[in-house]
């Protein structure tokens, strides 16, 4: 029996691109798929459930929850827990930890427990999940988190401020208002620093979970998807005006500009290698950093296991959990 997949911000560009990409290829899974607006409200969750009507012998369930709020989080994952249990779902197969946010002309925004918004919905409140449902997953099971030439220094064309780990790891979560004009520069690199912490938590939880003797079948993977030159985020009014006119230049020249640069992809694109990279029978046991499928560096800085070690306890914390909420010592 197909295990369940757990997606979250399965309503955004590469959530859709997953859904259908998964409904067609693997139609045997349960999917868990995670959103942030009401069909009522939001077009892209109408959009979702049009292609799971597609697919009217699926095994699918959509859950509002508020990846903002460590309340929702871990009342979610409670739930799924309990579900699994009951064997109302069958064992999670994978985790594809897909949904995003940044806040860019809006400078800093902050969570419902007053944790940066970017790094809390795109890193702590996937760490929070994964660790809370390890002891639902089966045993090769796998966690996705979704990585970004963001966290590498250098490499993001949108970069102003390099993403370079605090000393003082508090600074992560708790912001002092932007300067003025320095807005869209620092929000992106709160963003560039969520994926950075993203990916060394994906290389300590490996560690992690290969001391134990139940769970070390279980793989961790950070996958790079490529740049997204179709993603509604560069559609949003946050997005600086000059950005959004050089996201659309690149979007039209975007089959000849992937001669020059070949980490542009598509949202459909990038949904083939998440879902087979979390699936595929053929893939199994992959762990680590990955470019679209394959195995790929992540940027100096993220290989530093001190630092990793001190960036998940510090997440522990943040996420406030306790040893019972998860079968992983701490």
């Amino acid at each position: 029996m197909a295990g369940s997949v757990l997606i979250t911000g399965a309503n955004g560009s590469l959530g859709l691109a997953l859904v259908s990409y998964i409904l067609s290829t693997y139609p045997d899974h349960t999917l868990l798929l995670t959103v942030r607006s009401p069909s009522s409200s939001d077009p892209n969750t109408t959009k979702l459930h049009e292609i799971i009507a597609k697919h009217p012998k699926a095994d699918v369930r959509i859950e509002l929850i508020d990846l903002a709020s460590l309340k929702d989080v871990a009342s979610y994952a409670d739930e799924v827990a309990a579900c699994i249990r009951q064997g109302q779902y069958p064992k999670l197969s994978a985790i594809i930890c897909n949904a995003m946010t940044w806040s860019l002309n809006a400078g800093v925004q902050f969570s419902k427990d007053g944790l940066e918004l970017t790094m809390a919905v795109n890193t702590l409140s996937h760490f929070n999940l994964v660790l809370r449902l390890l002891g639902e997953m089966e045993e090769r099971g796998r966690i996705v988190f979704l990585s970004s030439d963001s966290h590498w220094p250098g490499k993001a064309g949108l970069e102003v401020y390099p993403p370079v780990i605090p000393e003082d790891l508090e600074s992560l979560v708790k912001y002092k208002k932007d300067a003025p004009g320095e807005e869209a520069g620092r929000g992106f690199l709160r963003y560039g620093l969520s994926k950075l912490v993203g990916v060394m938590l994906m290389y300590e939880l490996n560690r992690r979970l290969q001391k134990q003797k139940t769970l070390s079948s279980i793989c961790v993977l950070a996958v790079d998807p490529g740049g997204l030159l179709d993603s509604r985020v560069f559609a949003q009014a946050d997005v600086p005006l000059l950005w959004c006119v050089l996201i659309n230049i690149a979007r039209f020249l975007q089959p000849l500009w992937r001669r020059f640069n070949p980490r542009m992809n598509t949202s459909a694109g990038a949904a083939r290698d998440v879902a087979d990279l979390a699936v595929a029978d053929e893939l199994a046991g992959k762990e680590g950093h990955f470019l679209f499928r394959d195995e790929d560096e992540s940027s100096p800085a993220s290989y530093d296991e001190e630092m990793q070690g001190r960036l998940f306890v510090k997440s522990v914390e943040w996420c406030m959990i306790r040893q019972e909420d998860t079968v992983l010592p701490l």
